[in-house]
């Protein structure tokens, strides 16, 4: 049961980043990073969570990179938090307050929603959407790449390791090829999140487009710091800085040079495709209190 709508003592209504990988969540992470107001662990919590043994991925039997309510024990809960505060700080460096803003990114927190209401019951979530084809062209590059992976030797998968985020019914896909893997991926996460956000109350979440994003910054930006009730002071004319994940330079067509193994899986794909796309169309920025 989530707990009672009161002021959290320590974390002041944290603003946590959702997507699939490859959305671009780690630029609005760290462009969002440089507002005044807000305090991050430095990068993702992969270690932060994944250290402790009751969230290790093998504590549920590699079922997938799922977190829900029941994993939030009072222990957990309090452990998890205790971290977070101790570790994070300003966009200075400097150690976060007794309360304070916390801003949080890791792609494995999509298939994590009710845990994560649990250790922070005043979160905001923050939906990123970007085009579907992009996020799989993406998806793709970065398996190919060799510089995401996330487990190597997993148990029961025939290959040398495992890219991304571990979703649901990864299985069944030991003898698909790359593209049918991440639409997999991609369609799993996606419907995971979209289920679980529909359950929050509607001020408790917004979404925030991709490409508006990337084309318009100075409006973007100071929009959904407006939003999330914190300051922004920084020039946008230059346009976003690239990401440290960054493969390759931003191009909203660069998802063709992967066209011909995309295009054949959208048929399957367009019932999620056109669920995401009414979410992020529903979900404005206005929506967060």
């Amino acid at each position: 049961m989530v707990q009672a709508a009161i002021a959290d003592p320590v974390f002041d209504r944290p603003v946590i980043l959702l997507s699939p990988p490859r959305s671009g969540s780690t630029l609005l992470f760290e462009t969002l990073a440089l507002s005044p107001d807000l305090h991050t662990v430095g990068g993702e919590s992969h270690r932060l969570i994944e250290s402790m043994p009751e969230l290790r991925v093998d504590a549920h039997g590699y079922a997938s990179n799922r977190l829900t309510a029941a994993d939030a024990t009072p222990a957990v809960v309090a452990e998890l938090r205790a971290r977070f505060r101790d570790h994070a700080r300003d966009r200075d460096g400097r150690q976060a307050p007794p309360r304070f803003r916390l801003l949080e990114k890791t792609p494995k927190n999509a298939l994590r929603i009710p845990f994560l209401r649990e250790v922070f019951p005043d979160a905001r979530f923050v939906y990123l959407h970007r085009d579907a084809r992009q996020v799989l062209a993406s998806m793709i590059d970065a398996w190919l790449s060799g510089r995401f992976r996330t487990y190597v030797h997993l148990p029961g998968w025939p290959h040398p390791a495992w890219s991304l985020v571990l979703t649901p019914g990864w299985q069944a896909l030991a003898d698909a090829p790359i593209e049918r893997i991440v639409a997999a991926q991609w369609a799993s996460l996606t419907e995971v999140m979209l289920d679980d956000l529909s359950a929050l109350p509607p001020e408790r979440w917004c979404s925030v487009r991709y490409d508006a994003l990337v084309t318009s910054p100075a409006t973007q930006v100071p929009a959904l710091c407006e939003a999330i009730g914190v300051r922004w002071d920084q020039p946008l004319d230059a346009g976003l800085r690239m990401s440290r994940n960054t493969l390759t330079p931003p191009d909203p067509h660069k998802w063709r040079r992967h066209a011909a193994v995309i295009e054949p899986l959208l048929d399957a794909l367009e019932p999620t495709i056109a669920r995401a796309e009414q979410a992020a169309a529903d979900a404005g920025v206005a929506r967060l209190g």
